[in-house]
């Protein structure tokens, strides 16, 4: 009897699988098949793969010993090795890099996650720290932090305050969360610069949404890295961390930014070289940093991130929306069908590259 397997009973209460899930994925399955839900809790947070609340247990072993599809957190590489009858396996994850194990490059079995289904929370979070520092509200929580009521930070000649008209944003990935970012953005009026990883044609998108009508600019390669780091009022990171991005933000990089430029990360903590950006923002290079990622996480309670005057941390808290599971579904049950109708790998969504690593 064909088998699939359900391991996303996530023990965050907002990510808390609703009953009708596994309810809409049996309905999607032949009769013949098999979906077997396992009800211990596990944690979704980062890439998976990793599990915090719980090993894995012999029952899930047992489970997906002879299963052919799995739906997880990440997909350790003691699971993928236990079961051979595996042809698809799907992360609830946005990230893959916990779950590119050996056994998982070298394997036929198609892999997918879940990076599209968390791209409009994430862009609304970027939105909120573009606003935060290009409004001023890092000066207002200083002012209360100290029960002072100060105007003259807001008024001075050349104060930090900027109409999003007036701002280039550049994003560095143009993919689901780049590509949400930048809509967002150019539909309220800003300039938008992005940065995609493949060398495809450059040029313009139209945005038709929002309240202004504008484009998206696309460069590509080394030179359009530089220059949307030499154009930026705001860099967002939205690339994925591969071999090639890791540590992309250095020194050199922090050296070619604007003066008084915002960086914002929601999307992997490797890309940044902490120490140059944490120079960058002691010499007065950036006028901020909004970081929802780190290189080690949690940020230990002693980092200087935690107290540094230029620096807005969440907790890698970015794409935490009770829209989830319906786009997730959503996004499994498309898939499923391919699966079962033998589609080709193009009609597929969210096909992790092994090789390139996202």
């Amino acid at each position: 009897m064909p088998r699939a397997v359900l391991d996303m009973m996530d023990r965050r209460p907002i990510w808390a699988m609703p009953s009708w899930v596994p309810e809409e994925i049996r309905s999607s399955l032949p009769g013949e098949w098999e979906l077997v839900v396992i009800d211990e809790l596990t944690d979704g947070s980062g890439d998976g793969a990793t599990p915090i609340t719980r090993p894995i247990s012999p029952a899930i072993l047992e489970a997906t010993a002879k299963a052919d599809l799995y739906f997880g957190y990440g997909v350790p590489a003691e699971l993928l090795e236990s079961a051979p009858r595996l042809r698809w396996v799907h992360s609830g994850a946005a990230g893959v890099g916990s779950s590119l194990t050996r056994p998982m490059v070298e394997s036929d079995v198609i892999f997918t996650n879940s990076a599209r289904v968390h791209a409009k929370p994430m862009a609304e979070t970027v939105l909120a720290m573009i606003l935060y520092f290009g409004r001023g509200l890092d000066l207002a929580v200083a002012n209360q932090k100290k029960s002072v009521w100060n105007t003259e930070p807001y008024y001075m000649e050349g104060a930090p305050l900027n109409e999003l008209s007036e701002l280039t944003v550049g994003v560095l990935g143009f993919g689901g969360v780049g590509y949400e970012v930048s809509l967002r953005v150019a539909g309220l009026g800003a300039r938008v610069v992005a940065l995609k990883r493949t060398s495809s044609p450059e040029g313009v998108v139209p945005i038709t949404e929002g309240v202004h009508a504008g484009t998206i600019e696309l460069l590509s390669g080394n030179e359009g890295f530089k220059s949307c780091l030499a154009q930026s009022d705001v860099l967002v990171l939205a690339i994925p961390d591969t071999p090639e991005t890791r540590g992309m933000m250095d020194s050199e990089a922090f050296s070619q930014m604007k003066q008084g430029a915002v960086l914002i990360n929601v999307a992997r903590g490797k890309l940044i070289d902490e120490e140059a950006l944490i120079e960058a923002l002691n010499t007065g290079k950036l006028r901020g940093a909004a970081l929802d990622v780190f290189q080690k996480e949690p940020l230990r309670g002693d980092h200087e991130l935690w107290d540094h005057s230029k620096v807005l941390i969440t907790p890698h808290v970015s794409a935490v929306s009770r829209g989830f599971w319906r786009r997730e579904t959503d996004l499994i049950l498309h898939n499923l069908q391919c699966y079962l109708d033998g589609s080709p790998l193009e009609e597929w969504r969210n096909v992790v590259n092994k090789t390139a690593g996202y």
